[in-house]
């Protein structure tokens, strides 16, 4: 089951070589069974050879036609000649090997990958074309039995990778709703903090007798102060327009830079050095909801490396700083890891739950091999000018 879910996890669309590929096979079988029925007469034979080319052309994918469109030709074509040769009054051995394979990854397909419609109408009418296709020959009762329990298998080996794949859909939307509501809840706790502060610095400056300078010490101090509140009352907003209504959710005070050190503290071990780089003076520059979502990442990427790269005695975390840019990368010298498909490394929901969040932190997450061996998680955030700008002052 393991090995099931990693390849539906790392399903991918048709590359050009598997289409070749596929095309080959089919017209390979396609070929064969033209030499065995050359003993049949030309109109019988052309009509079975001329059946199973349209019906391999068909399971061949094609972007610029639907897989409905395909499935839909194959199978009309499939019953017709079926229905032309089995009321011939002279029946003759005319089963043909490649039209079969052609069904059957159309079937596969549309059960696994086709809209709901599709499946429920051209699965049915598919499966019956395969099971069919044996009444068109003299004997049909010695093929009739192994199409059906090849059909059955293939059938239900796509509704299981359909189920599989639903499934994942479903875990996914989930797992993004839950970040988007954490993340939401960290910044409304950065926003009162903020409001909180001009509250205070207000109620003060009305009883304080101050003198000019003091008093543009205070505004200012009030200005910057509902600035950070203004930019994070944004981030909130555009969160809150994509995520659903939290409920019962638990609430904890948001972590920051301090905690990303403790953590890389805690993750090194004896057969485990963790280094932490992070550029002078950026913590106290970044924005509370900022350092939070650095936070996040670093410990999904962190617990990514003990899951995946156990085998790591190196883990490196950099956290830098450009004009308007923030830039996190943890990366780890894990051979077993980094040896990993990229689907089985990086296909979990750990690093899906780390590009949601960074993206909707407005920036994007990349994690992959590296190409002297190990794996890095870089992640890209933007920053607002003042910050950003601080590093080359």
């Amino acid at each position: 089951m393991k090995v099931l879910t990693g390849w539906v996890q790392g399903h991918r669309p048709w590359s050009t070589t598997a289409k070749v590929t596929v095309a080959a096979v089919l017209l390979g079988l396609t070929a064969l069974d033209a030499v065995l029925l050359e003993h049949l007469p030309s109109a019988r034979a052309g009509l079975v050879v001329g059946c199973a080319v349209i019906v391999c052309v068909c399971a061949v994918p094609v972007e610029r036609v639907s897989l409905t469109v395909r499935a839909t030709v194959a199978a009309a074509v499939s019953w017709t000649v079926t229905l032309i040769l089995i009321t011939d009054d002279d029946p003759v051995p005319v089963v043909g090997v490649g039209e079969i394979a052609g069904l059957l990854l159309l079937l596969a397909s549309v059960l696994w990958r086709g809209s709901t419609r599709a499946a429920l109408v051209l699965g049915p009418a598919l499966a019956v074309a395969c099971v069919a296709v044996p009444a068109r020959d003299a004997d049909p009762h010695e093929w009739t039995l192994a199409f059906s329990l090849v059909t059955g298998v293939v059938a239900a080996f796509s509704l299981l990778l359909r189920a599989q794949s639903e499934q994942r859909v479903r875990d996914l939307d989930a797992l993004r709703s839950a970040e988007r509501r954490a993340l939401a809840r960290e910044l409304h706790d950065v926003v009162a903090h903020h409001v909180t502060g001009i509250v205070v610095q207000t109620k003060g400056a009305r009883f304080a007798r101050l003198d000019a300078r003091a008093a543009d010490a205070v505004l200012e101090s009030i200005g910057r102060e509902a600035e950070e509140a203004l930019s994070a009352m944004r981030r909130l907003v555009t969160v809150m327009r994509r995520a659903e209504p939290a409920s019962g959710a638990s609430r904890a005070p948001a972590s920051g830079i301090r905690e990303v050190r403790e953590m890389a503290a805690a993750f090194a071990s004896d057969d485990r050095a963790v280094e932490v780089a992070i550029e002078p003076g950026l913590e106290a520059r970044l924005p509370a909801d900022v350092a939070a979502g650095i936070h996040r990442l670093t410990r999904e990427a962190l617990t990514n490396i003990r899951k995946h790269a156990a085998d790591a005695t190196r883990v490196c975390i950099a956290l830098s700083s450009a004009p308007g840019a923030l830039e996190l990368s943890v990366t780890d010298n894990g051979r077993n890891g980094a040896a990993l498909p990229e689907r089985a490394r990086g296909g979990g929901f750990g690093i899906e739950g780390m590009k949601e969040r960074a993206a909707a932190m407005g920036g994007r997450l990349e994690a992959g091999p590296l190409p002297s061996g190990g794996w890095q998680v870089r992640a890209h955030l933007p920053l607002t000018d003042d910050v950003g700008a601080a590093r080359t002052s």
